[in-house]
């Protein structure tokens, strides 16, 4: 068979709905200032889609801070990846700066999180060790873990005891192996909101010799007294041996960081094979993640204001009857009962006639019969923001329980041109 006549009729799990999804619910266009407000298919939208946890994407300081840089700088420099022409001063103050903020003795800067993290897996073990992992960790991690040529062992989310029995094997393969033991979990889910329970599984060093990565990309800037992440949040920083985080959500840029003890992080710099071979983070972008670290520093209110839009959106959704999870983070997610199709004109209704842009899951990523509809929060929202909102789901909520939703078959999915006609 010819390599691409499969995808003639494979098309994959996400791809099978293209026809039908490309342009509205995958692939869509918010357009205008990046804020609450954005515009969707022709019309303006309160968007609860953006990962802008501390609203630093258009703050002013932000802004002109990128302005300057890209002026002073151009986008080339520097040349090169990090190890042949590409280092500089300030990719190494914004390296030593993020090692004192997140309690680490260093820190190796990386281009993106997604590929950051699955090379410093790949670099961190060898077929001797043993990987043991949450099952809902990110798609990064698992393809980080994919890349493991030795044994790889999944515990069920958040499960401490199944990750004890984990451990016991895990044990038993490196002990005939020589090799080592890293546990990966992270600091939020994303997509549920729930916290690692890095606590508990820190205290488990006391009987088995692991080492642990968190993954902290959601928890970096938006939880701890200081936003140095979930570890600071849970009291257990220093039982981290890899913290690792992104410059995607609470930054609001391009760009990620390890931070590690300093043994660690230069093996990490001369081992990543995705930083070795890759050109290094271009100056701009250098200048404006210490602006946006400063910034996330010194500015306490920020993480206030996007606490007090948390508190007040997730309790009015209980308030209202809404099951939200056991999220424990600004990520806000709103379990429903419903098909696919039940989910797919609840969530156009929500766009179309309510003005609210919100992402929506369904299965097979949940259960078959759950709808999710996840929500985040940022410090740039309202208390009108979140009312208008509330009562938007009150209503579609209402409709959704007495059937309004259902359908005869798929053809009568509501039609808007730009899910059709893209």
């Amino acid at each position: 068979m010819d390599l691409f006549k499969k995808i003639e009729t494979d098309k994959g799990p996400l791809g099978q709905h293209s026809d039908r999804a490309h342009g509205y619910f995958t692939f869509p266009k918010l357009e205008g200032e990046i804020a609450p407000r954005m515009q969707f298919n022709g019309k303006t939208v309160l968007t609860w889609s953006l990962n802008n946890y501390l609203g630093l994407a258009n703050h002013p300081e932000v802004r002109k801070a990128d302005a300057e840089a890209a002026a002073k700088w151009g986008l080339a420099y520097p040349m090169g990846s990090r190890m042949m022409t590409g280092n500089t001063t300030l990719h190494e103050e914004l390296e030593r700066r993020l090692a004192k903020f997140v309690g680490k003795e260093d820190a190796f800067l990386l281009n993106y999180g997604y590929q950051g993290i699955m090379s410093a897996i790949d670099a961190i073990l060898d077929r001797r060790d043993v990987v043991v992992y949450d099952s809902l960790s990110h798609a990064c991690i698992i393809d980080g873990v994919r890349l493991h040529m030795g044994k790889r062992f999944v515990f069920p989310h958040n499960n401490v005891e199944a990750l004890e029995k984990q451990l016991q094997r895990a044990m038993k393969i490196v002990e005939k192996t020589g090799g080592g033991i890293l546990v990966i979990t992270e600091g939020v889910f994303g997509m549920e909101g729930t916290q690692g329970k890095l606590k508990e599984i820190v205290a488990l060093k006391e009987k088995y010799p692991f080492r642990l990565m968190v993954d902290d990309a959601h928890g970096f800037g938006a939880m701890g007294a200081t936003g140095a992440g979930t570890g600071e949040e849970q009291g257990c920083q220093d039982g981290i041996d890899l913290y690792f985080a992104t410059f995607a959500k609470s930054m609001a840029a391009i760009g990620a960081f390890v931070a590690a003890d300093t043994p660690v992080i230069e093996y990490l710099k001369y081992n990543m094979r995705s930083q070795i071979f890759a050109k290094a983070l271009p100056m701009p972008l250098v200048e404006g993640a210490l602006k946006r670290l400063e910034l996330l520093q010194t500015k306490p209110e920020l993480r206030e204001k996007l606490w007090t839009i948390v508190r007040a959106l997730q309790s009015g959704l209980k308030d209202r009857g809404f099951n939200i999870g056991n999220t424990q983070s600004p990520v806000t997610p709103v379990f429903l009962q419903g098909g696919k199709d039940e989910a797919t004109r609840m969530a156009l209704d929500l766009r179309e006639n309510y003005g609210i842009f919100c992402s929506i899951v369904a299965y097979p990523v949940v259960p078959k019969g759950v709808i999710m509809f996840r929500l985040i929060p940022t410090a740039t929202h309202t208390l009108e923001d979140v009312e208008e909102t509330l009562r938007a789901f009150e209503e579609v909520g209402k409709k959704l329980k007495a059937g309004a939703y259902k359908g005869a078959h798929e053809n009568d999915l509501p039609v808007v041109p730009a899910l059709y006609n893209t």
